[in-house]
């Protein structure tokens, strides 16, 4: 079975400079193999004494759901430690937060995707651990959906958000540990970072192979059903789609009122005869109603998209290919207006994909095959780049 960087301090404890004293940024769902949480289990390990908690987006008991819905302060309930928000007023700590501090633990549950922004406030961490010259260590876990596969468009330096700050792909194929080396090396910070590497996992391996228990990180993040369709299915969330928020099921289930299934799957099945990539998943006629968020109490026309071969599935060509079978048929199609994740000058779907080639090529009637050579010499490029930093066969 696989064990998780908590999992090993856990049993082997960690030695750290000074008194032990901590700072953890984490949420509900880092726990070990046991669903014992972090906070817990570090509070009470030899050589630890854990002094704070910090949480990133949708508070630490992962209670807020949208972006942009802030949390506040509190106090960890079982082992009475302070919770320092770092999706409230600030998105980075303060100096004085992290002061009389020894050592950063890091155990944020990623998801593989670049938009996903536990990752982004790990490396705001560490960028202020950095100057505050206080060592790192981040308790590693697998990436749920495998370290196989990379694919989308790569962050553009002036495109540079909460949403997108290192320069990697939408689906970006790192752990957490391999994602902070990395982060590290491409932005340039100066911080001591040691990894407490993941023991047993292969690249290859989703999340449901591990045999860990899934926990979701947050409300929208229900099943690994929605994390391995989420490095497409968050590009709904710059549309005037609905991306299922306010289902069971969402970024699987999208629509609109006024779409047309039938002539949306027409176009979709057309182009999957000749281009290759749109494999691995089929689309289901769908009619729902969301309980809120974009058309909530609306009868919603859609789909619900079915992953049918995970290893073929590329979830950004298949959620792109929609999105321009849509633009063909339905002129009421938009792409959201800011603000998105306090960002008020560019396109959320821009700060999304991370670059404007991409909407752009779409508004000018551009098919599947045309896109994906958008990033694909990219691609080759990160390739090669975050080798340097994997830590996993």
């Amino acid at each position: 079975m696989v064990r998780t960087g908590l999992d090993v301090v856990a049993e082997r404890g960690l030695s750290l400079p000074g008194q032990g004293r901590v700072g953890l940024l984490c949420n509900h769902a880092a726990v070990d193999a046991r669903l014992r949480g972090a906070p817990e289990i570090l509070a009470d390990a030899p050589g630890i004494e854990l002094d704070r908690i910090f949480s990133p987006q949708h508070g630490f008991s992962g209670e807020k759901q949208d972006n942009m819905i802030e949390s506040a302060h509190g106090r960890h309930a079982r082992t009475g430690r302070p919770i320092w928000s770092l999706y409230g007023e600030v998105r980075e700590p303060t100096q004085e937060m992290l002061e009389g501090l020894d050592a950063i633990l890091i155990d944020v549950p990623d998801v593989g995707t670049r938009v996903y922004t536990f990752l982004i406030t790990a490396l705001y961490m560490i960028r202020a651990a950095a100057e505050a010259r206080i060592p790192i260590w981040v308790l590693d876990r697998p990436n749920p959906i495998g370290g196989e596969r990379v694919d989308g468009p790569i962050v553009q330096e002036r495109l540079r958000s909460f949403v997108g700050y290192a320069p990697v792909p939408l689906q970006h194929g790192l752990t957490a540990g391999e994602y902070c080396l990395f982060g590290r090396r491409s932005l340039g910070l100066d911080a001591e970072i040691e990894v407490v590497k993941v023991e047993g996992w292969r690249r290859s391996e989703y999340f449901d192979e591990t045999g860990l228990p899934w926990v979701m990180p947050s409300p929208n993040m229900p099943t690994l059903e929605t994390a391995i369709v989420y490095p497409g299915g968050v590009m709904l969330e710059g549309t005037n789609l609905s991306e299922g928020r306010g289902t069971t099921r969402p970024f699987e289930l999208f629509g609109a009122p006024w779409l047309d299934p039938d002539r949306v799957a027409r176009q979709i099945e057309a182009w999957s005869r000749t281009f290759d990539p749109l494999a691995g998943f089929q689309l289901r006629e769908v009619a729902f109603e969301p309980t809120f968020h974009k058309f909530a109490g609306e009868l919603v026309r859609g789909f619900q998209l079915h992953v049918t071969d995970r290893r073929s599935f590329r979830p950004v060509v298949a959620y792109l290919a929609i999105f321009a079978a849509i633009r063909k048929v339905h002129p009421e199609f938009e792409w959201r207006q800011p603000p998105y994740e306090y960002e008020t000058e560019h396109l959320p779907i821009d700060l999304i994909l991370g670059t404007e080639r991409v909407r752009m090529a779409l508004d000018a009637g551009a098919e599947p095959a045309e896109l994906t050579t958008l990033w694909s010499g990219e691609i080759l490029q990160f390739e090669s780049d975050r080798s340097a930093d994997l830590l996993y066969a």
